[in-house]
């Protein structure tokens, strides 16, 4: 009988143990509810083994009691809150952020082995970048990722390649920001889509010779102020466009009608920028600043159908081998050249001051986009030049797109009867800009916003994922390392393979659910107690069993 009892006591004993545990566990799952990225744990029990007795009925077995099985990690989604920092992420999903000890960079600008190269995996993306330029946890770990390949990025837009995903280049490394400017980018490329009014009469004097069609562009005088006359143009618009070093110049475009007939309306344009900042020469390699010619990039005409759209167009830039400066001269001037099917002219932007043209920009070529383009570029008019000496007005005597293989674009420049506007305009461009910010994209992309406008992919983060996540170690300040269990894990980037996607501005909560861990407590509480009785009912019989002797 004492033997029996004996057992029945430590049967109590082990209830009282495996219920502290698994009190202990719910208390740090409590503990943990605000913990961002926390996942919870329950404790399981499972039964010592059991004694054989004799019994009426045979041998029986009677349990000796209960010990903790295991601890079971919970690693279901938490709740997504939203915060105010660009740089708080929360996974929606599988997989863990991967986190290591800084490197540090030599002298000779190589990272060097610091010691401790253990790869750390966490769900809390409450991240930073500290004064080196390193993004890290609250601890100083920094977040692995991989850098984004710029020059395949700038590749594949030249040659108008559409990319399936952000190509990244090198090894997962530490994401570290060392690049704060954006260079300035000259312009390439400018946009102007107008509304010219059909009803509109020509501000010009056109005879049936050598200036019917360019009568405006004789009006501009690149030594007068202004070097157009007002009353020489029907329509002007502006933009601003920027030369290789991020100066920012002004281009306009004036525009003027030049007859209505056969159903057709023609305009006239030219397009030019401050005549002072004309860094071109001639072909003696004299400026064309301080000549008549200077500032005037280039002419043509448009050509409208009955309906008021767009249907061809010309336009001539100075050819170099021949230029001469001073007036404008007919002779000196041929069919643009185009890129991308439009037309292009040529600008060297200069300083003010740069009387010397030392400190002159390279020159830059422009493609002009009116809504009308022609990879085949243009086919010679009658004379195959500007319109000749002899010439009257006759449209067959300017150059030309082919029709059959001319695109118009949704957005293009036409001549209804209202008043005159631009409808669009842009350019490529930009000057260089200092980082202002940082932000996220589902795929794991790191973005960098410039003071300039611009954007740039900098960085895709690296995450793990586990065939068995049981298996992970908690490191404490919400880290779980790898074990010989849960394997090393395999790595892809955000929205691949099978590893969820990124939210920015997000943090992940705790996946504790409170009501769920109160009502584990009340029963842990409860079992703890009925041990407790188990123990003392226990010793109140072996109290009795003493008693015995007296």
């Amino acid at each position: 009988m004492g033997v029996g009892l004996g057992t029945s006591m430590w049967s109590g004993v082990s209830g009282l143990l495996a219920n502290s545990t698994k009190m202990g566990t719910i208390g740090n799952n409590l503990a943990n509810v605000n913990t961002y990225g926390f996942k919870g744990a329950r404790t399981d029990f499972m039964d010592l083994m059991s004694a054989n007795v004799g019994t009426a009925a045979g041998v029986k077995q009677i349990g000796r009691g209960v010990r903790v099985g295991t601890i079971v990690s919970d690693y279901s989604q938490g709740g997504l809150e939203t915060t105010s920092e660009n740089l708080d992420m929360a996974i929606s999903g599988n997989g863990f952020f991967m986190v290591k000890q800084k490197s540090q960079v030599g002298s000779n600008g190589k990272m060097l082995n610091t010691g401790n190269t253990t790869t750390y995996y966490t769900r809390a993306g409450d991240f930073s970048f500290d004064s080196d330029g390193y993004l890290v946890t609250p601890q100083g770990l920094a977040v692995q990722g991989w850098k984004v390949d710029q020059d395949r990025i700038d590749a594949a837009a030249a040659s108008g390649t559409v990319l399936s995903q952000v190509p990244v280049s090198g090894e997962i490394q530490d994401i570290r920001l060392t690049q704060f400017t954006s260079p300035a980018k000259a312009t390439s490329s400018v946009t102007m889509v107008t509304q010219l009014d059909s009803d509109t009469t020509t501000q010009n004097t056109r005879t049936a010779g050598t200036n019917y069609y360019y009568a405006m562009t004789e009006q501009w005088d690149g030594t007068a102020s202004p070097a157009m006359p007002s009353t020489a143009y029907g329509y002007q618009s502006t933009i601003k466009v920027y030369d290789e070093n991020g100066s920012p110049h002004t281009l306009t475009v004036y525009y003027d009608k030049v007859v209505s007939e056969d159903g057709k309306d023609y305009w006239e344009y030219a397009v030019t920028c401050d005549p002072s900042e004309d860094g071109r020469v001639d072909s003696a390699g004299n400026p064309i600043a301080g000549t008549e010619t200077a500032g005037l990039l280039m002419t043509g005409t448009m050509t409208f159908d009955s309906s008021g759209s767009l249907e061809n167009m010309s336009a001539y830039t100075l050819q170099a081998s021949n230029a001469t400066g001073g007036p404008f001269d007919a002779t000196q001037w041929a069919a643009a050249s185009v890129k991308n099917g439009y037309p292009v002219f040529t600008a060297n932007f200069k300083s003010v001051s740069d009387a010397s043209f030392t400190d002159s920009p390279n020159a830059l070529n422009i493609a002009f986009n009116v809504g009308l383009s022609n990879k085949n570029g243009f086919v010679p008019g009658a004379t195959g030049t500007l319109l000749s000496a002899a010439a009257a007005h006759d449209p067959d005597e300017l150059v030309s797109f082919n029709p059959s293989t001319t695109k118009v674009n949704s957005t293009v420049t036409t001549s209804y009867a209202t008043s005159s506007s631009t409808v669009f305009s842009s350019q490529n461009g930009y000057t260089s800009g200092l980082l202002t910010s940082v932000s996220v994209d589902s795929d794991g992309i790191l973005t960098g916003t410039f003071s300039n406008g611009q954007t740039q992919k900098l960085w895709a983060l690296a995450l793990a994922n586990f065939t068995n996540l049981q298996g992970l170690s908690r490191q404490g300040s919400n880290l779980y390392a790898a074990t010989l269990d849960s394997g090393q894990g395999t790595t892809n980037r955000a929205n691949t393979g099978s590893v969820g996607s990124i939210s920015g501005n997000t943090l992940e909560t705790s996946n504790v659910d409170l009501a769920t861990e109160m009502v584990s407590m009340i029963l842990t509480q409860r079992g703890f107690e009925a041990n407790s009785k188990t123990i003392t009912t226990v010793d109140s019989m072996l109290s009795e069993v003493i008693q015995l002797k007296r």
